[in-house]
């Protein structure tokens, strides 16, 4: 499982940020039951609900913390649970990493009347400004991932809320820093990004050594002092619920 090689550190650098916590728990409504596909460590399982924790990584296991919920070792296309058994599905930026993306979100149809699955539109990662002008190698990797219009389509869902990413997001998510770029020439950073991990290391290298020289020669406010002024940004976060909504 690609986590148990890229995950160690994940929980240092990926912390639950509180306004999608409140976000997800509204699109989860009055389910008590819930089964938190591709869960990692936990940080959107909302507290007071019965959760089942499914994962395919002993290493994101292994970080969940104290008191956090059960959590059985499966993949998505085979969860090992029977239908309806769960009044909702949560799959929280994990789509992506799904061998079947289709089949996954299947099983979730199978497995729970409601779904709620936080997802981002590929497109708009493609385009965010350290890959268009660092690392343009991310690219390929995110346009080969099923993106959010691709899912809520394929869920049929019943509403697309937009997550846009305040600038002091806490939650170290690929496009967490636009505002702070600095924070990318750090390599605890770049370790809890997929999206980094997963590219060229060689690429990634070059890339960091040109944001260091653009932040130091004042290079990069200039070209974004527009990024500069917001207190939100739109990266193509999609919270995406279909069924019981």
């Amino acid at each position: 499982m690609i986590y148990d090689e890229i995950g160690t550190g994940y929980a240092l650098g990926r912390r639950t940020d509180p306004r999608w916590m409140k976000a997800i728990v509204a699109a989860l409504g009055d389910a008590r039951s819930i089964v938190d596909v591709g869960a990692g460590t936990g940080s959107y399982e909302p507290a007071g609900r019965t959760v089942l924790a499914v994962e395919p990584s002993g290493e994101m296991i292994r970080q969940r913390p104290h008191g956090a919920a059960p959590a059985v070792r499966a993949v998505a296309e085979a969860l090992p649970i029977g239908d309806n058994t769960f009044d909702a599905a949560l799959a929280v930026l994990t789509v992506h990493h799904w061998t079947d993306w289709r089949r996954g979100l299947a099983e979730l149809r199978r497995t729970a009347p409601r779904r709620v699955v936080l997802a981002y539109d590929t497109q708009l990662h493609a385009e965010f400004w350290f890959v268009r002008e660092y690392v343009p190698e991310i690219a390929d990797l995110e346009l080969g991932r099923p993106s959010a219009p691709d899912i809520a389509n394929e869920l049929g869902a019943d509403s697309v809320t937009p997550l846009p990413l305040p600038w002091d997001f806490t939650d170290g998510v690929f496009p967490a820093y636009w505002r702070r770029p600095a924070a990318y020439l750090d390599p605890r950073v770049r370790r809890s990004c997929s999206a980094l991990a997963q590219t060229d290391p060689d690429a990634v290298e070059r890339g960091v050594r040109r944001l260091r020289e653009d932040l130091e020669t004042g290079r990069w406010h200039d070209n974004h002092r527009d990024l500069l002024e917001l207190g939100h940004w739109d990266a193509g976060f999609r919270l995406i619920c279909s069924g019981a909504c």
